[in-house]
């Protein structure tokens, strides 16, 4: 059996075979607590952030719309032609096509939701990415039982991990990570059990969320393939793999048809924020300086942040080689890491976006899981103190973007 039919097996535990019953507030509990955890971590979170808000003159609601933050609300209100035009690129320009570069994924839903509920725009925004993220925690949550030596505790814990990520702030904010992330775990989850439209369809949306959906696409695609030579599944696979793509080339090429480019949206990125990918030339640079002049903790932070993504990413090829991680979950973290640290642009945001490359955390998550409760929950409450910190001091006291 290949690594994603090993790890689709079904598990059973204590108190779920035949005949018997669970007590109904603990399957209720059980069935709350990846939103009870990664609400308790991110609501941490949330109150470091409105203190030291409070300690910097600054108001919570703007750092939870801070940067990106207002151009998606903008593209929420007004769509691509109706964004406010005191909205501008990192070199302070702007254009017709200036909005372009962002995707229409979170402020689609933030509008739905405002809509829906007649909530005012920040407050809506701030809703879709903490109900995405409750969304994503399950993602993650069913992830953990579901690799080889998976279970419940792992897939809390992973919960935990993802929710305390270093700059697990955006998971709260009016940004589109937390969107993307749901997006993504579940479109795993479909490899992982084999439900190929489910993988394909959520990966199809994430397309149209984020660029990062180019890593889901290949991850996806590649297990699709293995599955179409292997003759399993029938036609399911095919239907996977041919949505897969749909979101991602649809928007880049509706991009391309605006900008009369083929390549439109790189140019965009390229023009207004200096991002192209360069192999990691830049971010080798970056390293290097901070290192010999240590100009802040923020960039500090972030190279140990993007050294640490190295040495999951090493761990995880060791775990996958000997048949203790899905291939498929090291493919997309990979890729995620390869197109943070291989991209050039603004240095400042290599520790946000690598938040999408959580299935990295799974061998720590496993590694926890076999550790005594009372060392895991306290590297785990160290680890949610850390991002509540890491995460308020960049919105805070950081100047520049993140």
């Amino acid at each position: 059996m290949n690594a994603i039919g090993s790890a689709a097996t079904v598990r059973s535990g204590p108190g779920t075979g035949p005949g018997l019953r669970r007590d109904p507030l603990a399957a209720l509990a059980a069935t709350l607590a990846p939103a009870v955890i990664f609400a308790l971590v991110r609501g941490l979170g949330v109150i470091v952030l409105a203190a030291l808000a409070a300690a910097n003159d600054t108001r919570l609601g703007t750092a939870l719309r801070a940067w990106d933050g207002e151009w998606f609300l903008g593209l929420a209100q007004g769509g691509y032609d109706g964004v406010p035009p005191g909205l501008a690129d990192a070199n302070g320009m702007r254009t017709a096509e200036t909005p372009l570069a962002f995707f229409p994924g979170y402020p689609a839903t933030t509008a739905a939701l405002r809509f829906l509920t007649g909530l005012p725009s920040e407050a809506a925004g701030v809703a879709a990415a903490t109900l995405a993220g409750i969304a994503a925690a399950y993602g993650v949550c069913r992830l953990g039982r579901l690799v080889p030596g998976g279970s419940r505790r792992v897939g809390l814990i992973m919960v935990a991990l993802f929710a305390g990520t270093p700059m697990g702030v955006v998971l709260t904010m009016a940004y589109s990570e937390a969107l993307f992330c749901a997006l993504a775990a579940w479109s795993l989850v479909g490899v992982l059990s084999r439900r190929w439209v489910l993988a394909g369809a959520m990966c199809g949306l994430a397309g149209l969320v984020r660029p990062t959906a180019a890593a889901l696409v290949l991850a996806v695609g590649m297990a699709a393939l293995v599955a179409v030579v292997q003759r399993h599944d029938g036609l399911r696979p095919w239907a996977g793999a041919a949505l897969a793509p749909l979101g991602l080339l649809g928007y880049l090429g509706w991009v391309a048809a605006r900008t009369g480019s083929a390549t439109g949206w790189f140019d965009l990125q390229n023009r207004g924020w200096g991002s192209r990918f360069d192999g990691g030339a830049a971010t080798a640079q970056f390293a290097a300086s901070v290192l010999v002049s240590v100009p802040s903790a923020f960039e500090v932070l972030t190279v140990a942040v993007l050294a640490g993504g190295l040495v999951l990413l090493a761990v995880g090829v060791v775990r996958a080689v000997r048949g203790g991680l899905p291939w498929p979950l090291l493919v997309y973290g990979a890729g995620v890491l390869i197109m943070d640290v291989g991209s050039n642009g603004l240095m400042n945001s290599k520790a946000r976006l690598l938040l999408p490359a959580f299935t990295l955390l799974l061998p720590v998550a496993l590694g926890l899981a076999r550790r005594r409760p009372a060392t895991t929950v306290a590297t785990l409450v160290a680890v949610a103190l850390g991002s509540a910190w890491f995460g308020a001091y960049a919105l805070t006291a950081w100047q520049y973007a993140i």
